[in-house]
C-alpha cells in the first residue's frame, strides 16, 4: 500500500484525512478489521485556504441591564423577531390525581397526559434539562444551502433573539448547546437571568474558513446559579483510536443548593454526514465521551445531552444506552407510554427537518440521556407537527434553527411524589 495520504471529503468544508500505519497486534484489536491499517491523521475542518481568526465581537451593539426579568427580556425578544416562534408544549405524567381539582387539573386520570405552558420549576428535587443545536450562524448562511429558507431568515439579526426565546420559553435549569459562535452574546442575555455559561470551541472548527466568521463554534453549558452551587467543570476534545478529532465535550458536576444533592450533566456534538466510516467515527467519539463523561462524574448521577448526529439505529445510540456503571436511558424513548417496544423504536420520529440541496432530511439525531437509578423523566416538550412547521420546514421566519430544542424534567428517584402534593408542584408549570 502507497505511503501517499488520502482525502476523504466529508462535506465542502471538511475533509478527513486518513493514511497508513504499521500495525501491531495490540493496536489492531483496538479497530474494525476494515479499518486495521489505518489511523486518523487528522480530524478537523481543513481547506487550502487560511483560517480567518475573527473574534467573537459582533455582538458588541447589545446593551442590557445586569438584570431583567424574564417576562422583560421575552418582551425584548418577541419585539426583534420577524415573526412568532413555533408554539409548542410539555407533556407532562400526571400520577395518582383525585378529581374535581383546580384549574387546569380538573377530572385528570391516573397516567394522564398533560399539555402544559411552562413555569420555572421550584422543586429542589426537580431539575429542567435544556438541549438545543443552535445552528451556527458561520455555517448555517454559508455552507448548509437551506434551499427553503428565506436568506434574511437566516440573518444573525433576524435569529439572535429568537434563540435567546426559544431557551427562556421553558424556563430551564441547565442549558447545552452546540455550534455556538456567538456565545458572547448569549452569555450576556442569559446572565441577565441569572445564568452562569462556559464555552468550549471546537479546535479546528470549520466556521474559522468562512469569511465574515465570528470566531469558532463549540458547546456550551449554562446552568442557574440561584438553584444550584458550582462544584467542578471539565472539557475535552473527543478522541477516535487515542488520536483527537474535531469533537468537544464540556461537563459540569452542580449541587442542587437546597438538597446538597450533586450530578453531572455533559453536552456534545459528535461527528456528522452518514456512511459505515462516519458511523464507525462516531462510536468510537462515543466510547471516549462516555470514559470521559464516567471519569468525571466519580459515582454521581449523569445526565448527558447532545446532537449526536446519529439515529437511533446506529451503533453509538446501544453504545450509549448499554455503558457500564452508567445505566443511561434515552428520555424521550423512556417517556413514551409503549414500553413493550424497543427503546430505539419509541424515540421521537424527527429531531431535525430540513430541506437542501441534496433533498429533505427529517429524522432523529439529538437526545437526552439520563441515569435511570437516579432520576424519573417527569416531562418532556413535545414536538411541533409538520403542519406547524410548514412546507419550507426549518430554519425559517418562526424558528431559527434546523434542530429543534430538547426539554426535559427530571425528578430524583426518591423524591417521587403522588397525590395532591404531585398537583401542587405541576401548579407550577402553568400558563406564561
Amino acid at each position: 500500500m502507497s505511503s501517499q495520504m488520502m482525502f476523504l471529503t466529508l462535506r465542502n468544508d471538511e475533509t478527513l484525512a486518513i493514511t497508513p500505519a504499521p500495525s501491531t497486534a495490540k493496536e489492531d484489536s483496538l479497530k474494525p478489521y476494515h479499518l486495521q491499517h489505518f489511523i486518523i491523521q487528522r480530524m478537523g475542518s481543513f481547506t487550502s485556504s487560511p483560517k480567518i481568526l475573527n473574534e467573537d465581537a459582533q455582538d458588541s451593539d447589545i446593551n442590557l441591564p445586569a438584570r431583567m426579568t424574564r417576562s422583560e427580556m421575552l418582551d425584548r425578544c418577541r419585539c426583534e423577531g420577524v415573526q412568532p416562534l413555533l408554539r409548542r408544549h410539555f407533556k407532562g405524567a400526571i400520577k395518582d390525581v383525585g378529581v374535581n381539582t383546580a384549574d387546569d387539573f380538573k377530572m385528570l386520570q391516573i397516567n394522564a397526559v398533560k399539555k402544559t405552558c411552562v413555569q420555572p420549576l421550584k422543586s429542589p428535587n426537580k431539575i429542567r434539562v435544556f438541549q438545543w443545536n443552535v445552528l451556527s450562524q458561520s455555517l448555517g448562511t454559508t455552507n448548509d444551502s437551506f434551499v427553503c429558507c428565506p436568506e434574511d431568515a437566516l440573518e444573525w439579526g433576524n435569529r439572535r433573539y429568537q434563540i435567546v426565546q426559544e431557551i427562556l420559553e421553558y424556563a430551564p435549569d441547565v442549558i447545552c448547546l452546540q455550534e455556538v459562535d456567538h456565545f458572547n452574546f448569549l452569555k450576556a442575555c442569559l446572565e441577565t437571568q441569572g445564568y452562569t455559561g462556559t464555552f468550549f470551541p471546537k479546535p479546528d472548527s470549520p466556521c474559522l474558513y468562512l469569511d465574515g466568521n465570528n470566531g469558532p463554534d463549540g458547546c456550551a453549558l449554562f446552568y442557574r446559579r440561584e438553584k444550584f452551587d458550582f462544584v467542578k467543570s471539565d472539557t475535552r476534545v473527543l478522541e477516535v483510536w487515542r488520536v483527537q478529532s474535531n469533537q468537544v465535550a464540556v461537563v459540569a458536576v452542580l449541587r442542587v443548593r437546597e438538597t446538597g444533592r450533586e450530578f453531572l450533566v455533559a453536552g456534545t456534538h459528535l461527528k456528522a454526514r452518514k456512511g459505515a466510516l462516519l458511523s464507525t467515527l462516531r462510536n468510537e467519539q462515543g466510547k471516549d465521551l462516555l470514559d470521559f463523561v464516567h471519569s468525571s462524574a466519580e459515582g454521581r448521577p449523569v445526565i448527558l445531552c447532545g446532537d449526536f448526529n446519529a439515529e437511533p439505529t446506529e451503533p453509538i445510540y446501544r453504545t450509549v444506552l448499554g455503558y457500564p456503571g452508567l445505566n443511561l436511558g434515552s428520555a424521550y424513548a423512556d417517556f413514551s407510554p409503549n414500553k413493550d417496544v424497543p427503546s430505539m423504536d419509541r424515540e421521537p420520529p424527527y429531531t431535525t427537518w430540513k430541506v437542501r440541496d441534496e433533498g429533505e432530511v427529517c429524522h432523529t439525531i439529538d437526545y437526552v440521556f439520563y441515569n435511570k437509578d437516579a432520576f424519573v423523566v417527569n416531562a418532556v416538550l413535545q414536538f411541533p407537527t409538520s403542519d406547524d412547521i410548514g412546507e419550507g420546514r426549518v430554519p425559517s421566519y418562526q424558528y431559527p434553527s434546523d434542530h429543534f430544542s430538547l426539554c426535559c424534567d427530571f425528578r430524583f428517584q426518591d423524591q417521587e411524589k403522588t397525590g395532591q402534593a404531585h398537583i401542587e408542584e405541576l401548579k407550577g408549570v402553568s400558563s406564561l
